[in-house]
């Protein structure tokens, strides 16, 4: 059982419930040759794409969970099924104990969307027009508006922009205004497809902020797809890999590390300008008598590798490859286990 978030409640208390669900999209194909005009109108060739295959799902309430996996994957599609813009295929989806294409109306009510490459703002009117404009057609009562408002300019800092026009706002200027204006009927449950995309360092340190604050202080549920690895080893205890329509893994970031390795650097800085010849290793280049290393520490301890240096050492550093190196791996692995089936 993987460790849920601090606001997770029992295993029970399920939030999101995707059992065996299939998504196909079918795209027709055109032929570029002149005498296929008529074959493409009459007979055209279709062509199925299984975005997710057999997908098997559950995020408890409290959660934040990472989503995960390269392009087309699988990751928007879901998302937008949990969103009720697409329905399945086949299977079973529901959150918050409903059907998000069913009981659509009550549904939306109570989540949350941000897609990173869209925006709610009203392009030539202020940010507070958009805010105001929720407020109304959502029916929110205005203390309630006035005290979550309150709530997300202390935590997103949007009241420095909040009556500008959206057309002049940075790109993590809108999205923090994205997010704002998504809370505003206080959801239970938030889907973050890319929410940082574009956005510059300090941006994307204030909405990581942001999305663990909210959790923490609202016990909101939170489902993040991301292409940047290292930022959702921030933010969630739990990650969910997808590849090919399929999840390939489902656990914490440790247990990711462990299924390939303790892999780390090493540099030592020796007083020669080649490389010390050490078993175990990865040879990677030198910069002086600077030398660097990779290495599974799980397998070979570090003192086992120095062991072997036979010229005095100067320095040595050491630290865990980027986990963004791990999912490479992930992903490298994956391709080769298909090429060995097709073969």
């Amino acid at each position: 059982m993987n460790k849920p978030g601090r606001n997770a409640t029992s295993a029970g208390d399920i939030a999101v419930k995707l059992s065996e669900v299939d998504k196909i999209f079918y795209q027709r194909q055109r032929s570029e040759k002149i005498q296929d005009v008529f074959k493409n109108l009459f007979r055209p060739n279709i062509r199925e794409i299984r975005a997710l295959q057999k997908v098997d799902l559950r995020i408890r309430r409290g959660e934040i969970v990472a989503y995960a996996g390269p392009n087309g994957a699988g990751k928007s599609t879901t998302v937008k099924l949990l969103s009720s813009v697409l329905a399945p295929t086949s299977g079973s989806v529901q959150c918050l104990g409903m059907n998000p294409m069913k009981d659509r109306v009550q549904y939306v009510k109570r989540i949350g969307v941000v897609f990173g490459q869209r925006t709610e703002l009203w392009w030539d009117q202020p940010v507070a027009a958009s805010f105001e404009w929720k407020r109304v057609v959502w029916e929110i009562p205005r203390a309630r508006y006035d005290a979550m408002l309150g709530f997300v300019k202390d935590l997103l800092g949007i009241g420095e922009f909040f009556n500008s026009l959206a057309r002049q706002l940075s790109l993590g200027q809108k999205m923090r205004a994205d997010l704002a204006l998504m809370l505003m009927h206080e959801p239970e449950i938030l889907f973050l497809d890319e929410p940082t995309i574009g956005v510059d360092v300090l941006a994307k340190r204030n909405i990581l902020d942001f999305i663990k604050n909210l959790n923490r202080e609202k016990g909101v549920t939170v489902m993040i797809t991301s292409h940047d690895m290292d930022e959702l080893e921030q933010l969630a205890g739990r990650i969910v890999m997808i590849d090919k329509g399929r999840i390939a893994f489902d656990g914490d970031f440790r247990q990711l590390r462990r299924q390939f390795g303790d892999r780390r650097h090493l540099t030592i800085e020796t007083a020669s300008t080649s490389p010390p010849r050490i078993s175990g290793v990865q040879f990677i280049g030198s910069k002086g008598n600077r030398h660097h290393f990779t290495f599974d520490a799980a397998q070979t301890p570090i003192p086992t590798l120095l062991a072997q240096v036979q010229t005095r050492i100067h320095d040595i550093e050491t630290h865990r490859m980027p986990i963004d190196d791990v999912i490479a791996d992930m992903y490298e692995h994956w391709d080769a286990n298909r090429e060995g089936v097709r073969e």
